[in-house]
C-alpha cells in the first residue's frame, strides 16, 4: 500500500433528548471520526471515547496522532494500539479504505456473511417508571425495547413499561447498578415481566456471585468483557455478551470475539456507544451472528449522516458503500 495519511477529528451530534444511563447523562454524542487517506481514495472511522474506562476525546485523538506516525498499514494497528476507542476508529477507517482503493466490500474481504437486514433494540433512558411507560407507548411500530435501569426502584420501570407494551419484546440494562443484595429481587421482577435479556446486573469484577445463582432470564456481559481474551472469564457467569467495536478494537477485534464467543456457545448481542451511522455500520456487518442486535444510535441524534442507515420501524438496512464499506 502506497504512503497514508491519517487525519482524526472531534465531531459532536446533538441528541433529540437527553440519554440517561445509570453513570450520568448526555445530550450530544461526542465522537472521534478517523479518515486514512491513500491518494485519491479516503475511508473513514468512528469511535466514541469510553468515559468508564478514563478515555476522552483528546485523549483518543493524541493517541491516533501518536500512533500515526508509525502506521502505513491495517497490519501495523495492533502492533502500535491497544483495544478502545482509537484503535477502532483507525481498523474501520483502514477496512473502509482497502475497500474503497479495490472495490470489494469489506464483508467479502473480511469473510463475513452476505450483510442482513435486522431489527434492533431502541433505547429507553432511564427515568421514572411513569416516563419510561409514557416513552415506551410512543413507539408502537417498536418491537424491541431497551431499558435502561438504574437500582432502587427498577422493578416498578420493569413493571410499567410491560404494562405500557404488552406486546413488546424487552431487554434491560443495568449498567453495573444492582447489588448482591438486590439482584434476587430483580431477577424475580424480570421473570414476572417476561424480559428476555439482562445486561451487566452487577459491576463488572464483582459478578462472581452470577455462577452460584439461577439465571431466570438470560445474563449479558457488557462492561465484563471488552475482547476475545475474556471469554474464560465469563463462562458460567453469562449467557451473552455484548460485542461493541469499541470495547474489541475495531471490526477485526470484534470478529474474533463473536467467534470465541460462539465457540463457547454464548449467544450474541452487537451493540454499539452512542453515535452516528458511521459508528452503527461496521457493527451491522456482524448482524448474521447475533441473537439482538443494539445499533439504535442514530435514531437518537437529532440528525444523522448523510447516507446514513436505513432503520424503519426498527429494522436497520445494512450500510450503502457510500457511507462505508
Amino acid at each position: 500500500m502506497s504512503s497514508v495519511t491519517i487525519e482524526a477529528r472531534h465531531e459532536a451530534w446533538p441528541l433529540r433528548e437527553a440519554f440517561v444511563i445509570s453513570r450520568g447523562a448526555k445530550t450530544a454524542a461526542d465522537v472521534v471520526v478517523v479518515e486514512a487517506i491513500d491518494g485519491a481514495h479516503r475511508g473513514r472511522g468512528e469511535a466514541v471515547p469510553y468515559a468508564r474506562y478514563g478515555e476522552t476525546v483528546e485523549g483518543v485523538i493524541e493517541t491516533i496522532r501518536s500512533a500515526a506516525v508509525h502506521i502505513s498499514s491495517h497490519a501495523d494497528l495492533t502492533r502500535f494500539l491497544k483495544p478502545g476507542a482509537a484503535l477502532n476508529a483507525l481498523d474501520c477507517a483502514f477496512w473502509d479504505l482497502e475497500s474503497k482503493r479495490t472495490g470489494i466490500a469489506v464483508s467479502a474481504r473480511a469473510g463475513l456473511p452476505h450483510p442482513i437486514a435486522k431489527i434492533t433494540a431502541f433505547t429507553l433512558s432511564l427515568d421514572t417508571p411513569s416516563v419510561m411507560a409514557e416513552k415506551a407507548a410512543r413507539v408502537p411500530h417498536l418491537s424491541l425495547l431497551k431499558l435502561k435501569l438504574g437500582g432502587t426502584g427498577d422493578d416498578l420501570r420493569m413493571q410499567a413499561v410491560r404494562q405500557a407494551r404488552p406486546d413488546a419484546h424487552l431487554l434491560v440494562d443495568a449498567n453495573e447498578a444492582w447489588t448482591t443484595e438486590t439482584i434476587g429481587a430483580f431477577l424475580t421482577a424480570a421473570v414476572e415481566c417476561d424480559i428476555e435479556l439482562i445486561e451487566q446486573p452487577l459491576p463488572a469484577g464483582h459478578d462472581d456471585i452470577l455462577a452460584d445463582i439461577p439465571h431466570p432470564v438470560p445474563l449479558c456481559a457488557d462492561e465484563s468483557v471488552h475482547t476475545a481474551d475474556n471469554i474464560e472469564t465469563l463462562l458460567g457467569r453469562y449467557d451473552a455478551v455484548n460485542v461493541k467495536l469499541d470495547k474489541a478494537g475495531g471490526l477485526t477485534g470484534a470478529m474474533r470475539l463473536v467467534a470465541e464467543a460462539r465457540r463457547h456457545g454464548l449467544k450474541i448481542m452487537i451493540g454499539s456507544m452512542v453515535a452516528t451511522s458511521l459508528a452503527a455500520a461496521p457493527a451491522m456487518l456482524l448482524a448474521p451472528y447475533a441473537d439482538w442486535i443494539d445499533l439504535d444510535g442514530p435514531l437518537l441524534l437529532a440528525r444523522d449522516r448523510e447516507h446514513g442507515l436505513h432503520i424503519e420501524n426498527g429494522i436497520i438496512q445494512p450500510p450503502d458503500p457510500q457511507l462505508w464499506g
